[in-house]
């Protein structure tokens, strides 16, 4: 078999690898040159995917911008980003270009998955028509269906080897096409009558998340003026065996599911006069963590007689979660945007992102971060990080993410 990925982020390159180490061939788009020049290097540039590992692949991944070469190719899979506008709406411009490129060199009995996160309906209205711009027919001259990812960056124990698929195909031959394709890279294959149905699925999925999430956010903020404990208040609560799945505050979801996601099923939801009042209130609730944490740090330098303006502000940690690089969404963004505004003097330390161009700053040593700090505020915590360093160096530490639980210090706030 010879497969086609359109899209090498941190869903299509694991996905291209996998495959490869099944003996298959791959052919690798990306619009990306930096992507395709390390992946003919042979070196990786995402935590999941090591560089020996694609050493090991060598000849059987083809990177490429040319679209053309997805002609010679059974399976094309398309796993490019379906981010957001400024006004929170589904941006599907990726998705688009995507599949008007592969329209023109789509080719009789090819099979064509969409993997990107969406809203249901996309597969069928959206994809479907730009790919019979070809001349063919979905259903009949080539085959059509929606596997949702599930990849979760920088998590070991579970990947896509073991990670249940779901797959739902346009006709039940689209959907049987699918199941076949997958069954090579995935031990469990979960089919579902419809594309509509795998699209809502993980939609519901993130969704779910993002309420609960919301939910233990706001009763950090009920906590944080009643004066209890939110942290130790979670613990207690999940020690009961049933009746209850522990999710942790923190200063907001980043990433490119979490915050994307409900905005996605509630923007569908409109066109059916039915407002999904919950799952916005939950969006919203999220999207405000960023100002509440920016104004838990004014606070803390208020009590220590120091104005935002003029403070060195160190931020240790800025990409949206733990291990790995990924910037996507991440609130660490948000709040040093809005601490720059306030006239903050900003520095930071993540040894996963080099460089935040758009603020003109570099990741220095935790040691050169901790260097005359007049506040430390952690927001992503990674593998490794000394706090006990922290607590000592620092004359100020505002911790978001609990990971200071157990430690009692006269400098430490926490959320």
């Amino acid at each position: 078999m010879k497969a086609g990925i359109i899209g090498l982020g941190y869903v299509g390159l694991p996905l291209a690898v996998a495959i490869a180490e099944e003996g298959h061939e791959v052919v690798c788009v990306d619009t990306d040159q930096r992507k395709l020049a390390a992946l003919e290097r042979g070196e990786t540039y995402i935590e999941d995917i090591t560089s020996e590992r694609l050493r090991a692949i060598g000849g059987l991944l083809h990177p490429t911008s040319r679209y053309a070469d997805l002609a010679a190719v059974e399976v094309v899979v398309i796993a490019v980003p379906t981010p957001l506008t400024e006004n929170r709406e589904p941006d599907l411009g990726p998705l688009i270009g995507a599949a008007t490129s592969l329209a023109g060199v789509l080719q009789q009995g090819q099979l064509v998955v969409l993997e990107s996160t969406t809203y249901p309906g996309t597969t069928r209205e959206r994809l479907v028509p730009l790919l019979e711009e070809s001349g063919l027919a979905a259903g009949h001259d080539f085959h059509v269906a929606y596997s949702p990812e599930r990849i979760d960056p920088g998590r070991m124990d579970w990947t896509l080897r073991n990670t249940p698929k779901v797959v739902g195909g346009l006709t039940d031959a689209c959907r049987d096409r699918a199941v076949a394709f997958y069954s090579q890279v995935c031990d469990e294959i979960v089919p579902v009558a419809a594309p509509e149905e795998a699209e809502l699925t993980k939609l519901l999925e993130n969704v779910f998340r993002s309420v609960n999430i919301a939910l233990v956010n706001e009763l950090a903020i009920l906590c944080d003026r009643m004066g209890i404990d939110v942290w130790e208040v979670v613990e207690a609560a999940n020690t009961k065996p049933y009746g209850f799945m522990s999710f942790r505050p923190g200063p907001g979801m980043g990433g490119h599911c979490l915050p994307v996601d409900p905005f996605y099923l509630a923007w569908k939801a409109r066109e059916y006069d039915m407002p999904t009042a919950f799952v916005e209130l939950a969006g919203e609730v999220n999207q405000k963590m960023p100002y509440f944490c920016v104004e838990r740090v004014a606070h803390a330098l208020n009590g220590h007689a120091k104005p935002v303006r003029g403070s060195r502000v160190a931020i240790v940690g800025v990409s949206y979660k733990p291990g790995v690089g990924d910037l996507r969404e991440s609130p660490a963004l948000k709040i040093m945007r809005l601490l720059g505004e306030d006239g903050a003097d900003l520095v930071y330390h993540d040894e996963t992102v080099p460089e935040l161009p758009d603020f003109g700053l570099s990741s220095q040593s935790l040691e050169e971060t901790l260097d005359g700090a007049d506040v430390v505020v952690i927001v992503t915590v990674h593998p490794g990080l000394d706090v006990d360093m922290i607590l000592a160096r620092a004359p100020l530490v505002v911790d978001f993410r609990g990971v200071t639980r157990g430690r009692q210090a006269p400098n430490l706030v926490r959320l």
